[in-house]
């Protein structure tokens, strides 16, 4: 053969080989002495419906068979750290608590009841200044057990509403759809919730059932508004029967069992379970007598009996904590928010006052009550109701 044909044939035959073993590569991949680095890609979907893999043949490396993490506890409660670092942050779960009475919320000041208004711009800076201060909220009922659920280094506080007015909370309805009235202290504390959820979305309302559908006067039913409420993590108590005056109205104790237990049977038509635990007294009165203030607390109207297990004043101070030996159920103080004129002992004159060194500040961990070692005496050892005490 002529040497020229030949070295075409060789030219040709070594390109089919290189061609052919190129082809092998790109068609199977790399072999199994080609080191790979690389996170798999997943393959590709078919245009033909595969049979569904079973349970017991999902492959064990696929992030479907993949066990979930333990899920890490600040997702579930925001910001719930708990913290043993004592020394540190120094907490005192023998501090006082703060609980603030609010009454009428408006949106422009219309000239009256200066010591008693708040504006709803007022209020939100309010909520902003309580936060920054480390307020965080807790309900009546979590306050009378001491079951403090607070962020570690924090200081728990109490929102309480009394009178059941439009402005501390109403619904309105859109679309057909009852909803609640941005114009309102729960509509309010609700958007401020979504920007700050570790702020605590808490409050009672003392209401007084004979005024019937005036109460949180709006759009719904009075039902209505009590199951949103209540399904919302608020919290609803007695503020009697008429408003009384205990020190000029209660002659008798009937006079004082009618204004409770006609309260609570009220309660009862709108709502079976719903039972008023805790009393915020009208105008801060109390009966004349030792005899008829028992009544306060528990007594008995027709087939309703009703007992209160805390029992709130007007002012002026912060409480101390249901375990200290100093802590009285029967008349709990409160600050009141400051209104449109500032007054002593209000709590824009608290705010300053209430440091860390005076309060309650949290480990975050309702279980325990730590405190240091110097107060230890001010913790009731017979309060504790299952806690934990540590000293340090």
């Amino acid at each position: 053969m002529d040497k020229k044909v030949k070295a075409v044939l060789v030219v040709l035959i070594a390109c089919l080989l290189v061609s052919g073993i190129i082809y092998a590569v790109i068609k199977t991949g790399p072999g199994p002495d080609i080191a790979d680095n690389t996170t798999p890609a997943p393959a590709a979907t078919s245009s033909v419906n595969p049979e569904p893999l079973q349970p017991s043949e999902t492959p064990a490396d696929t992030p479907e068979a993949t066990p979930d993490a333990t899920p890490d506890p600040s997702e579930e409660r925001p910001g719930r750290l708990v913290r043993t670092d004592y020394e540190d942050f120094q907490p005192n779960e023998s501090g006082e608590i703060p609980i603030i009475m609010f009454h009428r919320f408006v949106e422009e000041y219309d000239g009256t009841d200066k010591e008693y208004t708040t504006t709803f711009r007022e209020f939100e800076a309010l909520l902003e200044d309580l936060y920054n201060c480390g307020f965080r909220l807790i309900s009546m009922r979590d306050f009378i057990e001491c079951n403090i659920d607070v962020p570690a280094g924090t200081m728990p506080m109490v929102f309480t509403f009394d009178d059941g007015t439009p402005g501390q909370f109403s619904l309105i309805e859109e679309n057909g759809t009852l909803k609640v009235n941005p114009k309102s202290a729960v509509g309010i504390m609700m958007a401020f919730n979504e920007k700050h959820p570790d702020f605590g979305l808490k409050g009672i309302f003392y209401v007084n059932m004979d005024i019937g559908d005036n109460t949180f006067k709006g759009a719904g039913t009075l039902k209505d508004r009590f199951e949103f409420l209540l399904e919302h993590g608020f919290e609803l108590g007695t503020h009697t029967w008429g408003h009384i005056n205990y020190k000029t109205q209660a002659k008798s104790a009937e006079d004082v069992i009618n204004s409770l237990g006609k309260n609570q049977k009220a309660a009862y038509s709108v709502i079976p379970d719903l039972e008023f635990y805790s009393l915020a007294l009208p105008y801060g009165s109390i009966p004349q007598s030792d005899a008829l203030k028992a009544y306060l607390r528990e007594g008995t109207y027709e087939d309703i009996h009703y007992v209160h297990q805390s029992i709130m004043a007007v002012g002026a101070n912060p409480s101390k904590p249901s375990i200290s030996p100093d802590y009285n159920p029967d008349y709990v103080p409160r600050i009141r928010s400051q209104g449109m004129e500032p007054v002593l002992q209000d709590l824009t004159w608290w705010l300053p006052k209430m440091t860390p060194e005076r309060m309650f500040v949290s480990d975050g961990d309702p279980n325990t009550i730590v405190v240091p070692e110097s107060r230890k005496d001010r913790v009731d050892p017979t309060r504790l109701n299952g806690k934990t005490l540590i000293t340090y």
